[in-house]
């Protein structure tokens, strides 16, 4: 079976083979081996903003984290010690930390302990 490519004139290179699935634009490698993004810490104010949601979510309570400044590996590893300190389950999902049920004070005072500018945003 053919190898077969994607590229795109305006993206700069290929973007998905079906040798190696989807490739970074930036340099160019597949995503798994890709060391663009990982030691980037994302822009932003520096301040993690916990949330309560609901809409979208067929009627259940989710808690979400946003906007804190970390690198993947260690948002990833946050996000699981979050989830421990809470007893529930969730995930991480665009650098959006999302815990099951409604855990705001008990986020808000965790991320505070350990170093983080916090506050709850939204009503």
């Amino acid at each position: 079976m053919a190898k077969k490519t994607t590229s795109f004139a305006g993206l700069g290179g290929l973007v998905y083979s079906t040798d190696g699935g989807k490739h970074c634009p930036d340099c160019g490698k597949p995503q798994a081996e890709c060391i663009c993004g990982q030691s980037v810490i994302p822009a932003g104010d520096g301040i993690a903003r916990v949330r309560r949601e609901t809409k979208g979510r067929g009627g259940k309570t989710v808690t979400t984290v946003t906007g804190v400044p970390l690198v993947e590996a260690e948002l990833k590893a946050l996000a699981t010690a979050l989830k421990r300190r809470c007893g529930t389950g969730g995930s991480l999902k665009d650098g959006v930390i999302e815990i099951q049920g409604d855990h705001v004070q008990l986020l808000l005072d965790e991320l505070l302990e350990r170093g983080f500018k916090a506050k709850k945003s939204g009503g």
